[in-house]
């Protein structure tokens, strides 16, 4: 039998982040050859990875990394089993390495198969499963360029990133900004304009149906009745629909006794109101239409223009779960 040194077994173990028993272990099993020890404990590892396929891997860490240029961001998730694991600072110390390498991949399917260390980066998640003892995965890789890119990571639970159109003063202020607002509000797309119509007349059909179910129960109940809309998005709300509203709004201060000459000073609330009411959609899923959260009196598009001649043109978000 082989002489295994104390020397061997840290130089194994600093390779490979294994234990010290299971470097020994393998350096014994490999009769002192240190790439046999290593085979020995990514094999170890392919068992391991086999055993706990089917186990749920919602914890880990949000990763969000930004090249030297602000030019190219990227944000990952590296997946495990259990909180303690995911706190570990190994783990996310390998989490951050894996981030340091998808930033030079456009894709996931490339990032996996990038090199780590003399084995690519898929290898290496099945090594420190055999290493840590818990099911590791990348769930979710996010990748975007721009002429400026910031990011904001959200107790390493969510990682949004997001470009704008140009540099200006105090982009960096600009897109933590947008990128908090991103990892609160989970934002899926920057405006009304990018949605598709036949989704959102299925949302707008399945809402309604939804509220009138809820009514049906407070009615019941005796409870106040959810009001409800007869649109979800800007989309909807064309200068038809606005003139309509206006009318309705005109015939509803008449009927008040407001006098004729006051109604302008109370129209454009009452429009504003409207719309407000009837763009829930856009509110709920598009970034530049939300209300801005370190000022809900003005719109995400709005703090944007704050800013002068500046746009977003892409941001991503990625979670734990």
């Amino acid at each position: 039998m082989a002489k295994i040194t104390a020397a061997e077994v840290n130089k194994l173990r600093k390779a490979t982040g294994a234990g010290m028993m299971d470097c020994k272990n393998a350096l014994v099993e490999a009769e002192g050859n240190f790439d046999e020890a290593i085979a020995v404990l990514r094999k170890k590892g392919q068992k391991v990875a086999a055993k706990r396929a089917d186990r749920d891997s919602s914890e880990g860490v949000a990763i969000a990394k930004i090249n030297d240029d602000n030019t190219i961001g990227v944000a990952i998730v590296l997946a495990c089993e259990t909180d303690f694991v995911g706190k570990n600072k190994d783990f996310i110390a390998l989490a951050n390495q894996f981030a340091d390498i998808a930033i030079n991949h456009d894709t996931k399917e490339a990032f996996l198969a990038a090199d780590f260390g003399g084995i690519t980066v898929a290898e290496k998640l099945i090594e420190q499963t055999g290493v840590i003892g818990e099911k590791l995965e990348i769930p979710a890789f996010e990748k975007i360029t721009a002429n400026y890119i910031g990011s904001y990571v959200h107790g390493n639970k969510i990682a949004a990133i997001v470009g704008l159109s140009s540099k200006i003063d105090n982009s960096d202020v600009l897109t933590k900004d947008l990128a908090m607002q991103i990892a609160s509000m989970g934002a899926t797309t920057l405006s009304f304009k990018d949605f598709d119509a036949a989704f959102v007349t299925s949302e707008t059909e399945a809402r309604i149906a939804e509220i009138e179910k809820e009514n049906e129960e407070r009615s019941r109940m005796g409870k106040h009745l959810i009001n409800v809309p007869q649109y979800i998005s800007m989309s909807q709300i064309t200068p038809e629909v606005l003139a309509k509203a206006e009318e309705e709004a005109k015939a509803q201060l008449k009927a008040e006794g407001k006098p004729e000459q006051i109604w302008d000073k109370i129209l454009p609330g009452k429009i504003e109101r409207f719309i407000s009411d009837n763009t829930t959609l856009d509110q709920e899923q598009c970034l530049l239409d939300q209300k801005f959260i370190k000022d809900e009196k003005k719109s995400v598009a709005d703090y944007v223009k704050s800013y002068g001649d500046v746009a977003v043109t892409s941001f991503k978000r990625v979670s734990l779960g």
